[in-house]
């Protein structure tokens, strides 16, 4: 048995893990790289791997850096199976195809704008390649095992982080022996207001953790009142408050404390414009897979309605409604995706309101290395978009707490459930300072041998099992 690390080795996106098991071969995840111009390169390569040689793909949850490489992956030739949970599924539908037409659309507006270096810039996968990945999808409950095949199982375990995320547990049946391989996926929080805690595992064999936030504590505590101070702010300014927010989790998560406060009379109640179509479809997908979090939805009139639907909410569908949001200038909410900036119609929002000093520019969550987020967090002058330097006069802001990440005492916390120490621990999908200072306490508290492993690593785990 050996496991190979194809993505988030030493970096917090790309993740795709490969375990080869006699003939079978599992890749557990298939994400696009983000951020720095070098990983993003890797997207365009072919897989290490020949694809047609892939028995499985096993997801843990939706988000793009974990499932945007399947639509070249089929491109490929891969014509395996594909599993994740049933809310994964849903959400795949509407992730990859989004992801197809930001990139379709930005190609287009390189080639009209003259700024990309190619003669005819392409995207990176078609819609209509998106659309095939899900006919290879099958979706199933938690904690129900699934047989993969002979001697391989998998179970699906609530992780927390976002809706239908999972860690994986994998249960090898030998001649022998069994053996457990656990992947934590992404975990969420455990004071989470929205989705509820990751489960427990108890044994493994193999682990592979997370580590995004392995090296700092994000306590959920100060978040209302950071938020609100921010609110109060922009609002002295008569100005807007832009916040780059992921579509799938992170929306959802500022639409809860945004009611919250108003309803508390803590903030005023503005005109929030949610401008992300795929963010308006995943809402609608919280109220139906309403098992996974802890939001209250209730049927009334024929339809589920939750706190989404509160009457100051906008929800943007086309793209005229996009742009006449710019031309508004006095005090409003503007949430869009992506939340790193770097892509979709945030972009669009960034070009105008950067230049305005009464504008305000929130970031709410981790920012790569290499994304505009990261550039305008950490002071930069001026932000490169659509072929131009666009100047920063605006405010820029962050609020910690609000992650869909697990912080490090919450990592431990996870960890800590384990009985036994794992013959290998792997930290990965972590920068590298991250996934040493997660090491440092996981060694120091639970004294096990982990490895932080390179990019195409291979590890050899078993034989003879």
């Amino acid at each position: 048995m050996v496991l190979k690390f194809l993505g988030g080795a030493q970096s917090v996106t790309g993740s795709k893990y490969l375990l080869e098991i006699d003939q079978k071969k599992v890749l557990i995840d298939c994400g696009l790289f983000q951020g720095k111009k070098e990983l993003r390169l890797r997207n365009w390569y072919p897989l290490p791997v020949a694809a047609e040689e892939i028995d499985f793909v096993l997801i843990t949850h939706g988000h793009i850096d974990h499932i945007g490489f399947l639509p070249r992956l089929i491109k490929e030739g891969f014509k395996g199976r594909i599993l994740c949970t049933d809310a994964t599924r849903d959400l795949m539908k509407i992730m990859l195809l989004d992801a197809a037409k930001l990139q379709e659309e930005e190609a287009l507006f390189a080639f009209k704008q003259g700024y990309s270096k190619h003669s005819k810039p392409e995207p990176l996968f078609t819609e209509q390649d998106a659309k095939r990945v899900l006919d290879f999808v099958e979706g199933y409950p938690l904690q129900k095992s699934i047989s993969c095949t002979a001697g391989l199982s998998l179970t699906f375990h609530y992780a927390g982080h976002i809706l239908g995320a999972a860690s994986l547990e994998l249960t090898l049946a030998g001649s022998t022996q069994t053996k457990k391989i656990v992947f934590s996926g992404d975990l969420g929080r455990y004071n989470d207001p929205i989705m509820r805690e990751p489960a427990e595992l108890v044994t493994a064999d193999v682990l592979v953790v997370e580590s995004t936030y392995g090296n700092r504590t994000n306590p959920v505590a100060d978040v209302e009142e950071n938020l609100s101070r921010i609110v109060h702010e922009a609002v002295a300014r008569n100005g807007a408050l832009v916040i780059p927010a992921f579509a799938l989790g992170r929306t959802q998560t500022l639409l809860y404390y945004l009611h919250k406060l108003q309803a508390e009379n803590k903030i005023p109640t503005l005109p929030t414009y949610i401008d992300s179509p795929m963010a308006i479809k995943v809402t609608d997908l919280y109220e139906s897979h309403a098992s996974y979090h802890h939001i209250s939805v209730e049927r009334a009139r024929g339809q589920l309605i939750s706190l989404f639907d509160s009457a100051n909410m906008h929800f943007c569908q086309t793209v005229e409604s996009s742009k006449a949001i710019n031309e508004i200038k006095k005090p409003i909410i503007i949430i869009s995706a992506s939340g790193m900036s770097t892509g979709g119609r945030i972009l669009h929002h960034l070009y105008h309101r950067l230049q305005r000093p009464d504008d305000t520019v929130l970031f709410v969550g981790y920012q790569a290395e290499g994304t505009r987020g990261r550039d305008l967090l950490e002071g930069a002058k001026t932000i490169r978009m659509f072929g131009q330097d666009v100047p920063v006069r605006c405010q820029v802001r962050e609020v910690s707490g609000l992650s869909a990440h697990a912080d490090q005492p919450e990592l431990l916390r996870w960890l800590s459930a384990f009985q036994g120490s794992p013959k290998f621990t792997f930290i990965t999908h972590g920068e590298v300072e991250s996934a040493k200072a997660l090491q440092t306490e996981i060694t120091s508290r639970l004294g096990w041998r982990t490895y932080i492993p390179y990019y195409l690593e291979s590890f050899e785990l078993f034989k003879g099992i």
